[in-house]
Parts: C-alpha cells; sequence; structure tokens
C-alpha cells in the first residue's frame, strides 16, 4: 500500500499502457470474445478515469510547485531521470484525458469490427503517452513520450481511417516529428550550457529553467533561436497557421476515436508545451515574439473559421474549426498575463469536450449513412429527435453561447488578449461571430429543411449506449459553463507562478 502511494502518479500513467498489454491476450476468435474485449477494455479505461479523479481530489489548491513528485536516477551520465509531477495546469489536462478515453472506447462499439484487440490497445497505449507528456519533468522524458505518442496514433489512422488514412498518418508522423526534432537539438543545448553555468549535467525542467542565454532584440538572438526551436514543435501540435496542414487530413481519414483523442488532447500538448516549457525556458524571447505569435493566432481564428465556411463536409468543418479555436489557445497564452493564460488553459478544456462531442455526433451519423456531405442530409430533426437535441446542445457550446463551457474560455481570451493588444482584440472577436454562422449555419442545413431523401427517411434516433456516450459530454458542458470555479481553484497558484517566471 505504501508503494502505491509513493509512486501513485506512475500508476495513472502507466496503468492503461499495462491493460493494454492484457487486452492482447484476450482471444478474438469468436463474437463473444470480442464483446469481452470491447467490455474489458471500457472498464480499464473506467479504473484509470476514477483513479485519477484522486489527482484531482488529493490536490492542494494553495501549494505552489509539483505535487505527487517521483524522482528516479536513470541515466546518471547525462544528467537523465524519470522525474514526474503535476500542478494546476497540467492536472486539468489529465484529467480530460482519462475522461475522454472511456467515452471514445464505448463510442467504438459498432464503429470498429476488425483488429479490435489491436485497436482497444493502441487507444491505451496512448493514453499512457498522453498522460506521460503531462507529467514528465525531466526535458528529455518528456521529450520520449512526446515521440512515442505518434506511433499508436500513427496506426489508430493508417489501419482503422479512411480510404487516404496511409498519406493521412503519414503526414501526421512526418510533420510531428521533424518538428520535435530542433526541440531536441534545443534540449541538448541548455543542457550543454548548464553543466557549462552550474558544472554539472542534468535535464530537468526546473533546474534548466536556471540557465542564462544571450538575448537581443533579433530574430538571430541565441534565446530567440531556442525558443523558436521549441516553438515550431509545439506551433505544429497546436496547430498554429501556416502549420496547420497536417490536421484536417488527419482529423478526415481518423476513426471516430482517433479524430476525438486529436481534437481533444494531442492538441493541447502544443499549448501545454509553451506553457511549462518554451515560455518559461525563454521569457525575454516570448515578450520579443509575442506580437507575431498574436498575429498568427488571429489569422488562425479567421482563417480557419473562413475555411470552415464553405467546407461541404461535415468532418473537415469541424476540423477546420479546431484551427480557429486553437487559435484563441495561442491569443491567450500570449498575451502574457494572468487573465488571459487562465482563460488559455481553460480553452484547452473547453475544446477537447466540445470538438470531441462534435466528432462523436459526426461519428454516430456517418455510421447510419456512410457519408459526411452535408447536401446529402436535410431534415433529419424529425427522424431523430434526440440526437437533433443533442447535437444543438454541443453546437451551442461550440459557439460559446454564455451558460456553457466554450464562453467561459473565450471570455477570459478576448479579456486577456484586450489588456495586451486592442486591436488583436477586435479581430480576434470577429472569431466568435464567424464561428456563430459557419456551425449554426450547418446545423441548419442537417436538421431542417425537408426531409425529402429518401435514405434520411429511415435513419434510426440515438440508441442507449450512444446517448450514454454523449451525456458525459453534455454534463461536462454544463458544469463547466457553470460552475467554472471547479478548475480555476486549482489551475490558480500554478498560474500566477508561470506569470511570474516571464517577467522580465
Amino acid at each position: 500500500m505504501e508503494f502505491i502511494k509513493q509512486h501513485f502518479l506512475s500508476f495513472v500513467v502507466f496503468s492503461p499502457a499495462f491493460f493494454g498489454a492484457i487486452l492482447g491476450l484476450i482471444p478474438t476468435n469468436s463474437e463473444k470474445c470480442k464483446k469481452v474485449v470491447q467490455y474489458a477494455a471500457l472498464a480499464f479505461s473506467m479504473v484509470v478515469f476514477l483513479v485519477s479523479l484522486c489527482l484531482f481530489t488529493g490536490f492542494d489548491n494553495a501549494a505552489t510547485g509539483f505535487q505527487f513528485l517521483e524522482q528516479v536516477h536513470w541515466i546518471d551520465a547525462l544528467g537523465i531521470s524519470y522525474s514526474i509531477g503535476i500542478d494546476g495546469i497540467s492536472l486539468p489536462l489529465i484529467i480530460l484525458t482519462t475522461f475522454l478515453t472511456p467515452i471514445v472506447i464505448l463510442g467504438s462499439f459498432t464503429a470498429v469490427e476488425e483488429k479490435i484487440r489491436s485497436y482497444y490497445s493502441l487507444i491505451l497505449i496512448l493514453e499512457t503517452g498522453m498522460l506521460g507528456a503531462f507529467v514528465a519533468l525531466d526535458t528529455i522524458l518528456f521529450y520520449f513520450f512526446w515521440e512515442a505518442m505518434l506511433i499508436p496514433m500513427y496506426f489508430l489512422i493508417g489501419i482503422w481511417g479512411g480510404k487516404d488514412r496511409i498519406y493521412a498518418s503519414m503526414k501526421f508522423f512526418i510533420y510531428t516529428l521533424v518538428g520535435s526534432l530542433l526541440m531536441l537539438v534545443a534540449i541538448f543545448y541548455l543542457m550543454y550550457q548548464y553543466n557549462v553555468q552550474f558544472g554539472n549535467v542534468t535535464a530537468l525542467v526546473t533546474e534548466l529553467y536556471k540557465v542564462k542565454i544571450p538575448f537581443e532584440e533579433s530574430y538571430f538572438s541565441p534565446q530567440v533561436l531556442l525558443f523558436m526551436a521549441f516553438a515550431l514543435a509545439f506551433a505544429i501540435k497546436v496547430p498554429l497557421f501556416p502549420f496547420h496542414t497536417w490536421l484536417p487530413d488527419a482529423h478526415v481519414q481518423a476513426p471516430t476515436a482517433g479524430s476525438v483523442i486529436l481534437a481533444g488532447v494531442l492538441l493541447k500538448l502544443g499549448g501545454y508545451g509553451f506553457l511549462r516549457f518554451a515560455f518559461p525556458l525563454f521569457p525575454q524571447a516570448v515578450h520579443f515574439t509575442a506580437p507575431l505569435f498574436l498575429i498568427l493566432g488571429t489569422i488562425a481564428i479567421i482563417y480557419g473559421a473562413l475555411v470552415a465556411l464553405v467546407q461541404p463536409d461535415i468532418k473537415k468543418l469541424v476540423a477546420y474549426s479546431s484551427v480557429s479555436h486553437m487559435g484563441y489557445v495561442i491569443l491567450g497564452l500570449f498575451s502574457l498575463n494572468q487573465v488571459g493564460a487562465t482563460g488559455a488553459v481553460y480553452q484547452m478544456l473547453n475544446h477537447g469536450i466540445s470538438t470531441g462531442g462534435l466528432f462523436l455526433i459526426v461519428g454516430m451519423i456517418y455510421e447510419r449513412r456512410h457519408t459526411r456531405l452535408i447536401a446529402d442530409f436535410g431534415g433529419i430533426a424529425k427522424q431523430m429527435p434526440v440526437f437533433a437535441v443533442l447535437f444543438m446542445i454541443i453546437t451551442l457550446s461550440s459557439v460559446a453561447l454564455p451558460g456553457t463551457n466554450g464562453f467561459v474560455g473565450e471570455f477570459l481570451i478576448l479579456l486577456g488578449v484586450f489588456q495586451a493588444n486592442k486591436i488583436i482584440a477586435i479581430l480576434a472577436g470577429t472569431g466568435v461571430i464567424f464561428g456563430a454562422v459557419y456551425m449554426l449555419w450547418m446545423f441548419k442545413r442537417v436538421m431542417f429543411g425537408p426531409l425529402d431523401n429518401e435514405e434520411n427517411k429511415n435513419l434510426k434516433d440515438l440508441n442507449c449506449r450512444e446517448i450514454l456516450v454523449l451525456t458525459p459530454i453534455i454534463i461536462a458542458i454544463f458544469v463547466m459553463g457553470i460552475f467554472p470555479n471547479i478548475f480555476f481553484v486549482k489551475m490558480q497558484t500554478a498560474i500566477q507562478s508561470f506569470i511570474t517566471q516571464i517577467k522580465v
């Protein structure tokens, strides 16, 4: 019992991969065995979620620094250690990850019928990779988890994706891998500089914060170049314009679970990387480059919204909406104030819930009609009233209706950005209008109008399992929209510390 207490965070991180390995031992030579695999995967993911809630309830809101710390020497010669811990920034993202995983597993019961043992094992292994990246305090350990996540997602898209799945999976893999190689070079350089300045080697990010890197107001300054090496990896993951082109392909070709995990968690690792690594390591470079990133974030908001507006495919429309919504996260971060940063972290959670819900909705309608073209629908609210209600709630959350989760994050971000740059805030505010236009217009064309397509007249409404899949999403939308302080009290101390770290 004492061992589990001391290594509780490790248990949360690695138990999904362990459970995924157990799934690999279950035979799938009959329909009954396949059902066992499905329900075992669901049970395992629920165990991880319930255990992770102990992190939330056991977290000390007032304490500074990291909690649930664990550190074990790994490669002493290079100062690399297995060092993990959480603060108020990583905690809500961990809960988001463990919350979405059982939802996507339950949502996949009828969507995936081949190689299901491998499918569910990969989802659980991917969960370990994502959780590991959120808790890693050693930069090399973080890089290990960062790259390890690519492998299960590559196979999820490449095996269970659409007709262009190989192209999409390769594009996703290459973009993310190449972008992060420069980050690895920058990490080694920081470790070298730490050795020069302090006489020993370490890869702990809390120690590397102390390294003094020369800075001058030039994009060729050593500190700015190092910051850009980190920023490239994180900007690709966000994804920030103009590094976003892998995302629509990956989303459209991925199975529903892959799209939900991509939108819900993987994109958040970009924003988290800025907060945990790039900003505190290079504070002067952050202030120097902030105007550039504010402009790119604004372009992402408006460009993503306008491109979403003209999409004929529902799933591609939701994919481009991700580009737009994640642009707000960048604006909140680079506003460099506590209001904007709080909004950015909360918006990462909101986007995971709302956009994850939208991808689940698209998957459910695709299973029935095997098409995602908006023109193929119309009037289906008459056939699927329960679906229509749940779809509307998630759509309103996505457009940031007051009372839903989306409103809180976007309002705080725009408030923070207004303090930093009024023109940027006004331009970014137009994205809220565009978001309402493309989402509500899409909803109108799909759900209302004449029911004149014979195939749509035979559609069945959501069954109990599908309602159960969407119910936690709906609950989260209203809980986060009405009671945001549940999360703010956890985040406050860490974000205050973050703002102090980046002051110059």
